[in-house]
């Protein structure tokens, strides 16, 4: 059932659902990509369920911006560290003092810097569909934000503009909030930052994924991970990758 809370002057919608194998229930927090929510990201690709028969209580959330979570319009509300500070109140909201974490995409990166801002809460990070462009690149291009403000899809003609702005068509989304998105959660970790990142983390891309960046690279920089490589698969398609869900499972059951 979707529930809603208030993170400082915003709603977001969430879920929360138990596991539906032993008692274990420690919880998993799943943070979403650009354009996406947490049905698409999570929910239709079995996440939740994969979780879940695993024993872990699964928390998956709409980003501000983005399904059922409330609509903002300036960029500035759109600060990785803002989205991240969402992810905190919601587990403050839930009474979880510490989650194991994962995000894809953009849901990486705020996933990122939810473990730099507040490190006692993550148990472990997955940073999925994410590379080394967490440090040296600042997520989509800006022409993504231009492609959700054209009056329509046929009026763009590069390939990426289109396959985002068909994307956030589908997905039924507020393409003026998306747009406000993409201008404003453009942050990324120092170097130092990342290697004061000690939370045992795990860096999974597509090895045809050409957005994210070098997964051993960000591997490398961080402070305790380890990196993954989905074999033959792009950026849409590495998120329900069934290898990927066996690293992740395998990952988090090394945790104490």
């Amino acid at each position: 059932m979707l529930q809603q809370f208030h993170s400082g002057d915003v709603t977001i919608a969430y879920v929360d659902l138990p596991a539906t194998a032993n008692d274990r229930q420690q919880p998993v927090l799943l943070i979403h990509g650009f354009a996406s929510n947490h049905v698409i990201n999570w929910l239709n690709t079995s996440w939740h369920k994969t979780l879940a028969h695993d024993g872990r209580r699964v928390i998956a959330f709409d980003n501000r911006g983005h399904g059922a979570s409330g609509k903002l319009y300036d960029p500035a509300d759109y600060a990785t560290g803002k989205m991240a500070a969402d992810a905190a109140r919601l587990l403050a909201h839930l009474g979880i003092g510490r989650a194991d974490v994962m995000g894809y995409s953009m849901g990486a990166r705020i996933a990122a810097f939810l473990a730099r801002d507040a490190p006692q809460l993550v148990r472990s990070l997955v940073l999925g569909g994410l590379g080394n462009h967490l440090l040296d690149g600042v997520g989509l291009p800006l022409r993504i934000a231009e492609a959700m403000e054209a009056p329509s899809l046929d009026a763009l003609s590069d390939p990426m503009q289109q396959m985002f702005r068909k994307f956030a068509d589908g997905t039924h989304s507020d393409l003026r909030a998306l747009a406000a998105c993409i201008r404003g959660s453009r942050q990324v970790l120092e170097p130092g930052e990342a290697a004061a990142i000690l939370t045992p983390a795990l860096v999974a891309v597509g090895t045809k994924d050409d957005v994210a960046g070098d997964p051993h690279a960000l591997a490398a920089r961080l402070g305790n991970a380890t990196a993954f490589d989905i074999v033959g698969r792009d950026h849409n398609l590495a998120v329900g990758d069934r290898s990927f869900k066996q690293a992740v499972l395998d990952f988090l059951g090394t945790r104490p």
